[in-house]
């Protein structure tokens, strides 16, 4: 990245200012903007990671950029979060957003602000915004969503297909962990050991929560804007990557929203695309701005004219955790649906052949995979950190059903959603199937290029899941993850599925058999027809402000590490993110964190699967220091998942809290 030193305006920075809202509740953020009298729009960013330490290292190089070119620039700590009063008790509540609302309009009435407002964010600030844009608050122009959803059910960190997916353990146990960070006192005074207290007490366990939530209900369709779409008016501009959990929002928001739209599309894990990975990296922060001039200054900066959607058209790459960089091309779309794309059905073989056209015969094959299927799929979201991404699929591949096509002649691209449309039978009242279409190079390796989950109990309803009931013959559809890939010449395309795919997603209550009827089983995929285009603008070399100034103390350490015991079948999955001791010389606050996950089973029983997370924060400055561990466990039953979690909190060397869980929640058709 090229870091820029000077920019069209000097930049001053307002490290801690308080919001008071309509209920008395103050809102701590930090803010850049222009020097000067003359007032400027603003961009306004809303999250729960912490203003003054978590996130301040991408803030410190997007938001003194932006603000050099013309913008006043407001990045807010929710209610409960970082230096703000309050507790928070959950993700996107209704508090929260009305809380976005009035900050909106406390920034536009401000002596530095010309009234004009949009809101920025990834993952989090990414679905608040389009959740806050949808309540039409007067001041609120244009929104920049990244690595976000519309659809809180479907489409989340929490359930996909309506299988669990494991990374709403892992998600709520990083909360359970951010959650118990004390304020800063330098920043809040007194108040800071109050605040904190309450935080630890009232906080709670949001995996209880969701699990509370196994079906697509109402807590779910809060938030969800596409409940109705119609209410967001205001432009949107919709982005993610590939490796990312989030791509399939930016295809359904460029369907379905009412006014001007974009979309991107990238490589990346789930990053800002200035630094994203896998490369290559672009200069977001130069498109951003090109979409900030146009909707908040009404500068003509041609970025609606250009075609409506962007996306990375990736080139084949041998199988790994982790890459950094993606071979490929970018493409540009006129609109989604594309008419560059067709739908082409691709017939099951008995004898595992994979042909485009339709099935001829009538066989059928069936699966029941071992629990060992799935160690080579990655997370579910990829945040670029090695071992995340899926590596060779070849194992994976034996415990499942495959079908390939014969070698290529010709490149084929694909670019949007494949799906594998079934007609099967079960013999068990709760089943999954996940699907993979795999890329196979003439050598061998085989790179997993998109995947479908589906619980079988919600093959027609996610709202109202049916048991099965064993011999039936049912007909179901799983959506692949959105794609563009390209097959070369010379390469196959599998198709491998199996009945069970953990770590990704947490398993049936029991191993079950699938049986496919393969006259009426089918792969659908999104071909596209290369077109003669313009070369697309180049989205250029990454820019920003310069990095904060910090000193690391420890290296941070990051492992993913399979080990399996052939002596009892005992297998494990152990996941380090240890971001180890950093200070932050601006403030002199040192930053210490840790976590450990720990996915498990032994080979063939159901009843071993269980998860573990361990989470060692601390922050401190001279003698003040707070430190937390917050331990989850998680298991399951036949009839329930189970859950054992613990708090622990300290100042200094005194504990001075501890709260532990103990809670039994019934399985609802998963």
């Amino acid at each position: 990245m090229e870091h820029v030193t000077r920019t069209p305006f000097e930049v001053a920075e307002t490290r801690h200012v308080e919001i008071t809202l309509p209920d008395g509740c103050r809102l701590a953020a930090r803010i850049w903007r222009p020097v000067g009298d003359a007032p400027v729009p603003a961009v306004f960013e809303y999250l729960p990671y912490r203003k003054g330490d978590v996130t301040l290292y991408r803030d410190a190089i997007r938001a003194p950029y932006i603000a050099g070119h013309g913008y006043a620039y407001v990045r807010v700590d929710i209610r409960g979060s970082g230096e703000s009063e309050g507790v928070l008790e959950d993700e996107y509540t209704a508090q929260e957003l009305q809380d976005g609302c009035d900050i909106i309009d406390w920034i536009a009435r401000q002596d530095w602000c010309d009234g004009s407002v949009g809101i920025v964010g990834i993952s989090w600030g990414g679905f608040n915004g389009l959740q806050i844009a949808a309540l039409q608050p007067p001041a609120l122009k244009a929104v920049v969503s990244i690595a976000s959803t519309d659809d809180r059910y479907a489409d989340d960190v929490h359930y996909m297909g309506g299988t669990m997916v494991i990374d709403q353990i892992s998600w709520a146990s990083h909360m359970f962990a951010i959650n118990a960070l004390a304020p800063d006192p330098d920043l809040v005074g007194e108040r800071w050991r109050d605040m904190w207290k309450a935080r630890l007490q009232g906080s709670g366990l949001w995996l209880k929560n969701w699990l509370e939530h196994q079906r697509r209900d109402a807590f779910w369709k809060h938030g969800s804007v596409c409940e109705d779409i119609s209410r967001i008016e205001v432009p949107v501009y919709a982005v993610s990557g590939w490796a990312d959990g989030y791509c399939r929002t930016v295809f359904r928001l460029m369907e379905t929203l009412p006014g001007p739209r974009k979309g991107l599309v990238g490589p990346w894990a789930h990053k800002y695309p200035h630094i994203g990975a896998p490369g290559p990296a672009i200069d977001w922060l130069g498109e951003e701005l090109r979409w900030w001039d146009h909707w908040l200054k009404g500068k003509d900066t041609g970025i609606m004219e250009e075609p409506e959607l962007r996306l990375y058209m990736q080139d084949h790459a041998a199988p790994a955790s982790h890459y950094k960089h993606r071979e490929g091309r970018w493409v540009t779309e006129p609109c989604w649906p594309s008419p560059n794309v067709e739908r082409r059905g691709f017939a099951l073989g008995g004898d595992g052949t994979l042909r485009d056209g339709e099935a001829t015969g009538t066989e059928w094959r069936s699966i029941r995979s071992p629990l060992t299927v799935g160690l080579a799929g990655g997370k579910w979201c990829s945040y670029a950190h090695p071992g995340d991404q899926p590596v060779d699929q070849r194992r994976d591949d034996a415990g499942s059903l495959t079908f390939e096509t014969p070698a290529l002649d010709a490149p084929l691209e694909i670019a949007g959603d494949a799906a594998l449309e079934l007609c099967f039978t079960v013999d068990k009242p709760v089943a999954q199937v996940a699907a993979r279409l795999v890329d196979v190079s003439p050598e061998g390796t085989a790179t997993r290029v998109s995947y479908g989950l589906l619980n079988l109990t919600h093959r027609d309803s996610h709202e109202t899941p049916e048991a099965l009931v064993p011999g039936e013959i049912y007909r179901a559809r799983v959506p692949f993850k959105h794609v563009a890939q390209t097959f070369r010449a010379g390469h196959r395309l599998r198709l491998g599925i199996s009945t069970s795919y953990f770590p990704v997603a947490w398993p049936a209550p029991e191993p079950a058999t699938l049986s496919l009827d393969l006259s009426n089983t089918r792969l659908v995929l999104p071909v596209r027809t290369p077109v003669e285009q313009p070369v697309p603008r180049d989205l250029g070399t990454p820019r920003g402000a310069p990095a904060m100034r910090a000193t690391v103390e420890v290296p941070g350490v990051a492992d993913w590490e399979v080990t399996e015991s052939f002596a009892d079948g005992r297998v494990r999955v152990k996941i380090t993110d240890g971001a180890g001791r950093i200070r932050l010389e601006d403030s002199g606050m040192v930053v210490e964190a840790h976590t450990e996950e720990t996915y498990g089973f032994t080979v063939d029983d159901w009843s071993s699967l269980h998860a573990e997370v361990v989470s060692d924060h601390a922050l401190s400055r001279g003698d003040w220091r707070t430190s937390s561990r917050t331990e989850t466990s998680f298991h399951a039953t036949g009839t329930d998942f189970v859950i054992r979690a613990r708090l622990q909190a300290w100042e200094g060397e005194t504990l001075v809290h501890e709260n532990t869980w103990n809670c039994t929640i019934p399985r609802d058709h998963l």
